[in-house]
C-alpha cells in the first residue's frame, strides 16, 4: 500500500508540473517557488498545536485546489493560479517523500504515519 500511495503522489507532483507549464510563468519560477509552502513550519516556533495549524494549511490539497481553480476559471488570475499549482505540487512531493499531514502532539507524526526512525 505504501508504494501504491507513492506512486500516486508522485503522479500528482508530475500533474502539477504539467499544470505549472499551461501558466505563463517562467521555468526558474516551479523550483525557486516549490520549497515556499514550508513557510507553514514557522507555527511550530510557538508550540506543536500552532505548528501543525499553520504546517496543515500549508499542506492541505483542497485548499491548494480551491485556490488553483479560482485562479483559473473564476478571477481568470495568474498569480492565485500559480500559488494553487504551486501548494498542490508541494503538497504532493512532501507526501512522496512521506511528509503528511500533521498531528497536534509531534510534527514527526503525521497521517501517514511517523517520520524518522523511533
Amino acid at each position: 500500500m505504501k508504494n501504491t500511495l507513492k506512486i500516486e503522489e508522485l503522479a500528482q507532483f508530475i500533474f502539477g508540473i504539467l499544470l505549472f507549464s499551461q501558466t505563463e510563468y517562467a521555468w526558474w519560477i516551479f523550483p525557486a517557488f516549490i520549497l515556499l509552502p514550508d513557510i507553514g513550519m514557522v507555527g511550530y516556533l510557538f508550540n506543536t498545536k500552532i505548528g501543525a495549524i499553520t504546517y496543515n494549511l500549508f499542506h492541505n490539497k483542497a485548499i491548494a485546489l480551491t485556490i488553483l481553480v479560482t485562479g483559473m476559471f473564476i478571477l481568470k488570475n495568474e498569480f492565485y493560479t500559480l500559488i494553487g499549482v504551486i501548494l498542490f505540487s508541494h503538497s504532493a512531493m512532501d507526501r512522496f517523500f512521506g511528509y503528511g499531514l500533521k498531528y497536534p502532539d509531534s510534527f514527526k507524526n503525521t497521517h501517514l504515519g511517523k517520520i524518522g526512525k523511533d
